[in-house]
């Protein structure tokens, strides 16, 4: 396939598109229709609840923007990775690969619009079990660049090591 734009990465770019999207109009829907900030806490189920919570750092609140500086070094930051993100999104071939860095972009655009807009990125989704909280309380954005991280480490430790095995000559993988 040639071209920068194969079938692949267009799959990667329109899924990045609907993480972002999906991200954006659920922050939306839970200020705005649901007025969380406002009442603060829904609960929904016994294991989920609606939970307002204003993120002013990176991944685990760390990193804590607090002066106008420290958002705009943050905001710059987190474009800067999510454009490593997206060239080696577009220099992939496997879709598997490229599906796990499509989920990364898409909730880092996510959550850096909140960033440059807010100052602050909105988290909502709050898993619990009885009073144990196993994650912090976090977003759809959140868990997507989760969940490709997972896909990307998992790629990396599983795939990848069959597919060189496969293409060592005159090694079968049976052989192993």
């Amino acid at each position: 396939m040639s071209g920068l734009l194969t079938r692949n990465r267009v799959i990667g770019l329109v899924i990045a598109g609907v993480i972002f999207a999906i991200d954006q109009f659920v922050k939306w829907l839970v200020i705005d229709p649901l007025q969380l900030r406002e009442v603060g806490r829904i609960d929904l189920l016994p294991f989920f609840d609606l939970t307002y919570t204003e993120n002013r750092g990176v991944s685990l609140g760390l990193l804590e923007a607090t002066s106008m500086e420290m958002r705009w070094l943050l905001v710059a930051v987190t474009a800067l990775i999510a454009i490593i993100v997206l060239v080696w999104m577009l220099r992939e071939r496997l879709l598997g690969d490229i599906i796990g860095l499509s989920m990364i972009l898409g909730g880092a655009l996510g959550n850096i619009v909140d960033r440059y807009s807010l100052g602050y990125v909105i988290d909502y989704a709050d898993f619990h079990i009885g009073d144990f909280r196993p994650f912090l309380i976090f977003n759809i954005a959140d868990a997507a660049i989760t969940v490709g991280v997972v896909i990307i480490l998992a790629r990396s430790f599983f795939v990848r090591e069959k597919d060189q095995e496969i293409e060592q000559p005159g090694h079968s993988p049976a052989e192993s």
